[in-house]
């Protein structure tokens, strides 16, 4: 069985999510091919597919937003994503009882004494036909369960329901409360009902159930984010249980092992270039999904690295974590402030501030001028 080295996981994953080139490919195609992205704020899925994709621009999302084509919604994870509206409808419920779970811990111990079933059923009522704030929905709900937090009532329907945001919400520089809406009448359709295909191609009716919906995912997963191991994939996903999914698949599937001698699961014809592939500067997204899809992330970044994802968007260099950004304004300036873990060639420093200033001229076009610093991590 070939050993894959934690450099052959870096390049086959950065390949796999459009890290080493950039691609021409329309976003809507991209969104769906990384299974979706992490969208907890508005902007950073927009600096996500710039980073991926040629020319990208911010009306390509936005647009697709409000056509309905792309969808922003609680999934994996419990957190927000953007997903396209046909991988919405069979996701929803697959990942319903992560949903529920999530629900219950984040939520439980503030909604005392609400049943569930009956939280569903009035939230429904309310959103029927019709959009309502977090806030709006929070204020409604509490008339009937006076003694429950208002937002943990609003955001518990997050889990319990097919709800999405619909747009301004997610777009580019919006702030202010989230709006609900029902996913039935935003799309037009119940989760669950259109037919999709499969990463090979073969059609499967998203009526097939919970496991073929499954199956679909961890193949979704491997073509994104692989070689990976079951226990990425859960940790990417929030479900348990997909060894089962797994075994079943694993004649269609690529075996191999990491230097520690895990199982790493493949699809035969995925892409695995070659380690000593060229990776290029790229600045990331908060929270962008690549630093996220594993339970080891050691194919992108040191243990150190992994302790300082979160709160700000990593810098990738020669394929791996080497630094943080974020873009800071004051008086008519934007600046590009990155702080890095580990000294950098001059050679590599160049290409850094290259692509940064790429990356003012997208996120800080309104900025009369733009800046860019390097300094060593605090």
């Amino acid at each position: 069985m070939d050993v894959l080295s934690r450099r052959a996981l870096n390049r086959a994953t950065l390949e796999r999510q459009l890290l080493l080139a950039r691609t021409g490919a329309p976003a809507l195609e991209v969104v769906e091919r990384l299974a979706g992205l992490q969208a907890q704020d508005p902007d950073p899925p927009y600096v996500g597919l710039w980073s991926r994709v040629t020319g990208f621009r911010h009306d390509d999302l936005t647009t697709l937003l409000y056509e309905r084509r792309v969808v922003r919604a609680t999934l994996y994870r419990g957190t927000q994503h953007l997903v396209s509206a046909a991988d919405y409808r069979w996701l929803r419920p697959l990942l319903e009882p992560m949903l529920e779970r999530w629900r219950r811990g984040a939520f439980g111990r503030a909604t005392p004494g609400v049943d569930p079933a009956e939280l569903a059923a009035t939230a429904r009522g309310l959103l029927s036909g019709g959009v309502l704030t977090r806030p709006e929905l929070g204020r409604a709900l509490a008339e009937r369960w006076p003694g429950a937090d208002p937002v943990a009532l609003a955001r518990s329907v997050q889990g319990l329901l097919p709800v999405v945001h619909p747009p301004p919400d997610g777009t580019w520089g919006r702030r202010g409360p989230t709006p609900f809406t029902l996913a039935d009448d935003w799309l037009g359709a119940p989760p669950a009902t259109t037919a999709h295909a499969t990463p090979d191609g073969a059609a499967d009716g998203a009526a097939g159930g919970a496991v073929d919906r499954a199956r679909e995912l961890l193949l979704r997963y491997l073509a994104a984010f692989g070689p990976a191991t079951v226990k990425d994939a859960q940790a990417w996903s929030g479900l348990t249980r997909l060894r089962a999914v797994a075994d079943e698949l694993r004649p269609r599937l690529a075996v191999f092992r990491d230097e520690e001698g895990a199982e790493l699961l493949d699809l035969p014809e995925a892409p695995r270039p070659d380690p000593d592939t060229p990776a290029p500067v790229r600045f990331l997204a908060a929270l962008d999904n690549v630093v996220l899809g594993h339970a080891d992330r050691r194919r992108l970044m040191t243990d150190e690295g992994r302790r300082h994802i979160g709160v700000y968007p990593a810098l990738l260099v020669d394929g791996f974590v080497r630094g943080l950004w974020e873009i800071r304004r004051a008086k008519g300036t934007a600046t590009l402030e990155v702080r890095l873990f580990t000294p950098v060639t001059g050679a590599e420093e160049a290409a850094v501030a290259g692509e940064g200033e790429r990356l003012l001229r997208f996120a800080a076009a309104d900025a009369p001028t733009h800046d860019l610093r390097l300094r060593p991590m605090d």
